[in-house]
């Protein structure tokens, strides 16, 4: 639960919340939280490493190596951290999300927790559509929920490490009916300027 929570509430990348360890955490008894992205392990195949793992640690998408990225998380975040870390601990190199054996989380082990979830509380029609059909989904709700609550776009794309252009070519459905809102609470203000 906590894994897909960072990526919804998060908004991570699997490969960044892959790799996340307690120490990126601020995990306050009360209130927002905050998780520090530093890196990202993405599943590339072994071909694809120098180490001829099946895991690459690299920086951050499109961000210098060693550049970070602070998250705030919301109390319902940081209690499923909390949670995850009293019942599993973590892993001997410090990782909060592994797999059954100990390694590297593979995405197709959470993809398959999450085709299960899907199923269990989806409808049959839902289930059959694309709706959340993978877990990078959370992502783009996470996402998109920011910017349907009128948090402003540059601070959307600092939170999700995007550029502005990429939030504006991925999310202009959510950005134009933010922009609706704004022009309508500007009219009810400018009307009450105008009754003055």
């Amino acid at each position: 639960m906590a894994f897909f929570g960072c990526l919804y509430y998060a908004a991570n990348r699997p490969g960044e919340a892959a790799n996340l360890r307690e120490e990126d955490f601020t995990l306050p008894e009360e209130g927002w939280g905050e998780v520090l992205l530093s890196t990202s392990t993405p599943r590339v195949g072994s071909g694809w490493t120098d180490t001829g793992e099946s895991f690459d640690t690299r920086g951050l998408k499109k961000r210098a190596r060693k550049a970070t990225r602070p998250v705030p998380i919301p109390p319902v975040l940081v209690r499923l951290v909390r949670e995850h870390i009293k019942e599993f601990g973590t892993a001997e190199d410090g990782r909060l999300f592994r797999a059954a054996q100990g390694g590297g989380l593979l995405s197709k082990e959470y993809g398959e927790v999450w085709k299960a979830a899907r199923l269990a509380v989806l409808t049959v029609s839902e289930a059959a559509s694309p709706l959340a059909d993978v877990p990078y989904s959370l992502r783009h709700a996470g996402v998109s929920l920011w910017l349907e609550s009128g948090v402003s776009p540059a601070e959307v794309a600092r939170r999700a490490g995007h550029s502005i252009a990429v939030l504006f070519r991925f999310y202009a459905k959510a950005i134009h009916r933010n922009q609706q809102r704004a022009n309508e609470q500007i009219d009810k203000a400018l009307e009450t300027d105008d009754d003055e």
